[in-house]
């Protein structure tokens, strides 16, 4: 389906697929989302591109899709999208999603020249079916440790972990940029990968792939809080719970031996007052 999709794009427009920028934007190729959810896309293209605006268009054909969010006019209604230039990646979000939103394109705009592009498939579907997907599609990590993420299915097909416009995993055991991917498929329906040895160049996009669908997760490596600032802070918060205990043990004190003082006093008035009456 796809590449009739593209050979009939191309024999309207005269292109060829290099021409047409399909290698210049990577993305997934099929997602499965219910509708009323949210969806995040990825969408890495050539660091040539960086400072070009990157926009999200709906529709079959590359030529009469029409645009839905650009970085450079943000849309008051379901897709967001946001340019993360460093990494070269530009995150597309669509919101309360419907059964219309079928066709997509990840598309770079080139000034004086030809735009390039790449066209994803979402496949909608209704109650509480989803044909693949994930519990999140953020996940964060610390560097030297492990995350886990579970991927669910209804579909067939091989598990794969793949990042994305990079290497996949498609066996138990593998690796992705040095780091050590674990696949397990103990479980009915969903299949468990975990990432290990988590270092700072593993942040970035990912994606489950069962069958012909993909869904993205996004991954997040973070230095995990040292145990010394964490001792420090608890120190500091038992001094000040400490101090406010004294300081309330002292304020309930004075106000005893206020009261005491206060009673004597008083018996004290009433007894002279007694004697000077006799």
């Amino acid at each position: 389906d796809m590449a009739l999709h593209l050979s009939i794009s191309l024999l309207l427009t005269g292109l060829t697929g290099q021409s047409l920028g399909v290698y210049s934007v990577t993305t997934v190729t099929k997602v499965s989302v219910k509708a009323g959810d949210s969806v995040s896309i990825p969408c890495l293209y050539h660091p040539k591109y960086t400072s070009h605006v990157k926009c999200l268009c709906q529709g079959y054909y590359y030529e009469f899709c029409s645009y839905a969010v650009k970085t450079n006019w943000q849309s008051s209604g379901r897709f967001l999208i946001s340019d993360d230039r460093e990494k070269k990646v530009f995150t597309v979000t669509i919101k309360d999603v419907r059964e219309g939103d079928t066709d997509f394109w990840c598309i770079v705009e080139i000034n004086r020249g030809r735009d390039v592009g790449t066209y994803f498939q979402m496949s909608v579907t209704r109650g509480k079916n989803r044909t693949l997907y994930v519990d999140h599609q953020e996940v964060t990590g610390f560097i030297g440790e492990q995350t886990t993420i579970q991927c669910y299915y209804q579909n067939s097909g091989q598990a794969k972990w793949c990042r994305v416009g990079g290497p996949c995993v498609t066996q138990s055991q593998g690796s992705i940029d040095g780091t050590t991917v674990f696949i397990n498929e103990t479980l009915p329906r969903v299949f468990t990968v975990t990432m290990s040895g988590l270092k700072m160049e593993d942040s970035g996009w990912y994606w489950c792939s069962r069958g012909d669908l993909q869904m993205p997760v996004q991954i997040i490596v973070r230095e995990k809080p040292s145990t010394s600032k964490f001792c420090l802070l608890s120190g500091v918060v038992m001094i000040v719970i400490i101090s406010l205990s004294l300081l309330i043990f002292f304020v309930i004190l004075s106000s005893l031996i206020w009261f005491c003082i206060k009673r004597q006093s008083k018996s004290w008035l009433i007894t002279v007052k007694a004697n000077f009456i006799k």
